[in-house]
């Protein structure tokens, strides 16, 4: 019996807390703070385990500032975990941080880490010598990431001229010009248009496809999960609250769906059971019905009852499913995942605020930026 293939990374009860000054605005305020300061504790991850396969892309989501570009920070080595553990390649990052950096990259969507004032293609050549990267690979990279990316219609001009759009695919072929195994894809796609995102999703599922690259992804466009990803993981406030294949997601109790229905001839107040009548008009309405119901048992007595010319089924809204997600988390709240607590020390912090600055320069690109 073949073995299986062990996961690229494990991410096994990661932990991050923050600690924090709080101060209130005033003179006097500033004073106090000096002498007898407010210490709170921010828990931007609690007790987050997962494991990705080679090859595989999951898709990380979560609202704004649920804990997942920490996340990406402790899995590059920029931070150090408070508690838990992780690997990558077999590597813990923040204790391994300089070779953990040659088998990684790290794409930011709101940072870069190329010279703002040089030519992206400039910065393609200084990161091709930093990573050793040979000349023969180096020209084969650049010409497949032109080709998916259209890099060459652009790379000439100087980074801080580019449109943000620009910016995100020069930032993404600046990561995988040495051909790391695995990507940390933070909001990749952030100011692109619809041709760009085209091709970034096209260019991901090509990597992970043809080289095995396995692609951590975090994103709030949708349509690159359901492109892009067969698995995701949901977090808020830091903790897990879904994991799982898009197919259940998909089905999750309280997600619809929508049927588009055009009759043959004028038919009024179309009513079929089981679904909800959104909207009728001569000879058009519209339905909605539970995702998890199969469409067969809506769609039979339709066209028994009613001259049915055209119809279609829509896939379930994967936004109002994670709002569900979402909601009913926080209709439920957990006591132990509280953003902080006045006064409160943190209790089994492994690195100290100096700690982490040094951690964060143990991962930089170029001019000193992180990731």
């Amino acid at each position: 019996m073949a073995e299986s293939t062990p996961p690229v990374i494990v991410v096994e009860g990661l932990r991050k807390v923050f600690r924090a000054t709080r101060r209130d605005p005033g003179f006097r305020a500033a004073f106090r703070s000096l002498v007898a300061p407010r210490r709170e504790q921010i828990v931007a991850v609690e007790d987050v385990s997962f494991s990705v396969q080679p090859g595989e892309i999951l898709g990380y989501l979560g609202p704004n500032g649920a804990g997942k570009s920490t996340t990406i920070k402790m899995l590059t080595g920029v931070l150090v975990p408070t508690a838990g553990r992780a690997h990558v390649l077999g590597l813990e990052p923040y204790r391994d941080r300089t070779r953990n950096a040659t088998q990684i990259g790290v794409v930011f969507g709101q940072r870069t880490q190329m010279w703002w004032d040089l030519p992206a293609v400039e910065s393609f050549l200084i990161l091709r010598h930093m990573y050793q990267v040979p000349d023969g690979i180096y020209r084969e990279t650049i010409d497949e990431l032109d080709e998916y990316l259209e890099l060459s219609s652009f790379w000439k001009a100087p980074v801080r001229q580019l449109s943000l759009g620009q910016r995100m695919r020069a930032d993404l072929a600046a990561a995988m010009i040495h051909r790391p195994p695995v990507l940390f894809l933070d909001e990749p796609t952030v100011g692109m248009d619809v041709v760009g995102k085209e091709r970034i999703r096209l260019l991901l599922a090509h990597l992970a496809r043809e080289r095995g690259t396995t692609i951590l992804l975090t994103t709030h466009d949708l349509g690159d999960v359901q492109r892009l990803c067969k698995r995701v993981l949901i977090i808020d406030h830091g903790r897990a609250i879904y994991e799982g294949g898009l197919q259940a997601l998909a089905e999750l109790e309280g997600a619809h769906r929508r049927l588009e229905v055009r009759f043959a001839e004028e038919v009024a107040a179309p009513v079929i059971e089981g679904t909800e009548l959104e909207q009728v008009n001569a000879v058009t309405a519209a339905y909605r019905f539970p995702a998890n119901r199969n469409p067969q048992e809506i769609l039979a007595p339709l066209a028994a009852r009613y001259p049915v010319a055209d119809l279609t089924v829509e896939s379930p809204d994967f936004e109002e499913i994670i709002r569900l997600i979402y909601e009913r988390k926080r209709e439920a709240p957990d006591a132990t995942s509280s953003a902080g607590t006045e006064g409160a020390e943190v209790k089994g912090e492994t690195a100290t605020a100096d700690a982490e600055a040094k951690a964060a320069r143990g991962v930089r690109g170029p001019r000193g930026r992180s990731g």
